[in-house]
């Protein structure tokens, strides 16, 4: 026989008999109903198949076909601005044909395979091409999405033409020492297996997220790696769609994995009437979204996070900054416990697989700034930010913790901010960044050379803010020198007139590198100047906190005219002196 028989079926997990030629990780269709489903384990005759649509219906008996291949993604032109599920099957044609309700045994590609395509050649017949090299490109709005050469390929160019044509049209042919390759724009790539590069780099320069506490106090590299932990209702979701609606990102790849409908819909509403600062084109048009909402089948979201990785691999490869938004790596780990429950393997700590530290591993370190196979292409990289959704914000749990080993930017979410209305409401001393080194050069090295004094400044100061408030607690604020309510006065100025944003104003929901970096060198400066004035005879501490200075700085965030905000150390440092000339009558 050319197919197996189900002997077993267990929710998503379905086991059948006797599949000819099996092979892990390949993707098989169940039943009669063609649900898509994937090899996850062999023992002996008997193959353990997780189905990533919904099982009901379904009886022992039914064949079992295998594709003799593995779960892959079709990647080309038209990836752009689509929305698909977790294993790659455009949802709005999926809509078209079955409605407002997911119907099983239906298969779309992630490309439409009608439209065509202006392709422009980059080089010429009789060129001797290698894996990776641009043949051409086409505009997918306004990326230049290049067709490059197969990673199995090298030869001589033997046909190359411009013109329009569809993803599975030929554009080019190469001819190698056996046979000849005709080459299309489209291709297609098994999800789990990471894509080749020349060589990967240490990530050097930041990705600008315009989140104050991000960039200035936390900051991730492009190609770095970070996590957003937090409980229900911190921000999350909040802080991942600011970055990428504001990163200076290229692309960006936001994965739904498991989290509520009514975000994918927040996102889907959002995007598309949002205007990218870089291009003024709408931000729907450098994203792809994949939905794998919490009332989807879940062996579907432990595909969706290799999906999304794999697509941010292949803009990679183009030489393109990548960010990718995982939301939430909790419903994907939750999703692996189903499925190991169901295996009937040892379960490690909380029921999750002893391999969860793996699984997360192999994501994260797909991430990275690369040099491509392409001759001619840049550097690319793929930043990847995951949000982690621990029960009860019970940091310890393991997902949080087998996250922490992997990544280096660490951004806690604290519940007690967030009901306070601070936003982003991650906590500056539980959070912490790896990458701050790296980054402290960067802006050395691009004339902001005060920066890294101003920060290390600031952070000194909220630590000791919370020493003084636990002394506050015990005993009053009456104890405190002036000195030490002047710390607590500055450490304030920090959090709410620089780390607090608020995403509904337009001035401040965004925040350049060089307004963040003047707003803390202003708020630095008058923390200099108020603890030389204060040691001064008959200069009290009510003077400095009743200065026009001081509202200034609060309306810091607010000014879009950045040569106002640069004058006014200036204006702090007169008013100063006017204060130590008043005290001489």
């Amino acid at each position: 026989m050319d197919y197996g028989i189900i002997s077993k079926v267990s929710g998503p997990l379905v086991v059948a008999d006797n599949i000819p030629k099996a092979r892990l990780f390949d993707t098989v269709y169940v039943s009669d109903k063609k649900l898509l489903g994937e090899i996850i384990e062999i023992r002996g005759p008997k193959a353990s198949i997780q189905v990533y649509e919904e099982t009901s219906g379904i009886k022992v008996g039914e064949k079992v076909v295998s594709t003799n291949h593995p779960l892959s993604v079709l990647l080309g032109p038209g990836i752009l601005s689509q929305i698909i599920d977790g294993v790659g099957r455009n949802l709005k044609d999926y809509a078209d044909k079955s409605g407002d309700y997911l119907t099983t045994g239906l298969h779309f590609e992630s490309l439409d395979l009608e439209k065509k395509w202006e392709f422009t050649p980059l080089v010429k017949v009789g060129d001797f091409v290698n894996p990776g090299d641009p043949l051409g490109y086409v505009y997918e709005y306004h990326l230049k999405h290049f067709i490059m050469v197969p990673h199995t390929v090298s030869g001589t160019l033997t046909h190359i033409e411009a013109g329009l044509f569809t993803v599975q049209e030929t554009v080019a042919t190469i001819a190698t020492d056996t046979q000849k390759h005709d080459v299309v724009m489209a291709t297609r790539w098994p999800i789990r297996k990471e894509r080749p590069f020349k060589a990967k780099h240490l990530p050097s320069e930041p990705l600008i997220t315009g989140q104050r506490v991000i960039d200035t106090f936390f900051p991730i590299a492009k190609g770095g790696t970070a996590c957003v932990p937090g409980p229900f209702g911190s921000g999350k979701t909040v802080v991942q769609h600011q970055i990428a609606k504001w990163s200076d990102a290229d692309v960006v790849i936001y994965v739904g994995c498991g989290e509520r409908g009514n975000e994918i819909t927040d996102v889907l509403n959002e995007f598309p009437e949002i205007e990218d600062p870089r291009t003024q084109r709408p931000l729907m048009e450098k994203t792809v979204l994949i939905a794998n909402t919490s009332n989807m089948p879940v062996a579907a979201r432990e595909a969706s996070i290799y999906t999304g990785i794999t697509i941010a691999e292949y803009f990679r490869d183009m030489g393109y900054d990548v960010s990718m938004m995982a939301d939430s790596t909790s419903r994907w780990a939750e999703a692996l416990r189903e499925m190991s429950g169901r295996l009937e393997e040892m379960p490690g700590d909380e029921g999750y697989p002893a391999y969860l530290s793996s699984r997360l591993a192999q994501v994260y370190e797909r991430a990275g700034v690369v040099t491509p196979l392409g001759n001619g292409l840049e550097d690319g990289s793929v930043t990847m930010i995951g949000a982690v959704s621990p029960a009860g914000g019970d940091l310890s749990e393991p997902v949080t913790q087998a996250t922490l080993r992997i990544v280096k930017v660490f951004w806690a979410l604290d519940a007690q901010l967030a009901y306070t209305r601070h936003f982003p409401a991650i906590h500056w001393l539980e959070s912490y960044s790896l990458y701050q080194g790296s980054m402290d050069r960067y802006m050395k090295k691009n004339g902001y050379r005060n920066f890294s004094r101003y920060h290390q400044q600031a952070v000194v100061l909220l630590k000791e803010e919370h020493r003084l408030q636990e002394i506050v607690q015990l005993v009053g604020r009456d104890t405190l020198s002036d000195h030490d309510v002047l710390k607590l006065e500055v450490a304030r100025m920090i959090r709410e007139d620089f780390l607090q944003q608020n995403a509904f104003q337009d001035e401040d929901t965004f925040t350049s590198y060089h307004k963040q970096t003047v707003m803390l060198a202003t708020i630095m400066e008058f923390y200099s100047h108020a603890k030389r004035y204060l040691s001064h005879d008959h200069i009290y501490l009510a003077d400095i906190v009743n200065m026009e200075a001081m509202y200034q700085i609060s309306r810091m965030k607010y000014e879009p005219r950045l040569e106002k905000l640069e004058a006014l150390v200036a204006i702090i440092q007169t008013e100063f002196e006017s204060l130590k000339e008043g005290d001489q009558y």
